[in-house]
This record gives C-alpha cells, structure tokens and sequence, in this order.
C-alpha cells in the first residue's frame, strides 16, 4: 500500500509536469501559430478559420483536466496529511 506522503509528492509531480506541458503548449500556438495552423489544416483538413476555436478549446479543456485530476487531489492530500 503507498503511504500519503508518496501520493502526495506523485501527484505534486503530475501537476508540475502537466502545468509545464500546458504553458509549452500554449506557448508554441502563441508564438508559431501561423506554421502550426499551416500544419494542422494540411494534415487534418480542418479550415483554417476554425482552428483557433480548436485550439481554444484544447487548451481550456487541458487546463481543467489538470486541475481536476491533478491539484485537486494533490490539495486534498496535503489537507489530510
């Protein structure tokens, strides 16, 4: 069985890791936004008018994924250890 304190650093890790990925993310389609949406409407079809309500919407729905399977629970650990 693992015990809080382990829990706790894991899903410490996870939120670390994913916040970095998000603000990688959201970074390379701030900044590369015309090359990234050339590549994706090539590769997907996807008009390049939509692609921005796409993006939009991966971001958001990450970043809640994040704070509710990550900071969440790493919050609800630190309260209960």
């Amino acid at each position: 069985m693992v015990d809080l304190a382990v829990l706790t650093a894991f899903f410490g890790w996870c939120t670390v890791i994913n916040s970095a990925m998000l603000l990688f993310a959201t970074l390379s389609l701030s900044l590369f936004r015309p090359t990234v949406k050339r590549i994706h409407h090539s590769m997907m079809g996807v008009p390049q008018a939509d692609l921005d309500g796409i993006y939009f919407k991966y971001l958001a729905y990450y970043k809640i994924a994040i704070l509710i399977f990550n900071l969440v629970p790493y919050l609800a650990l630190l309260i209960v250890a």
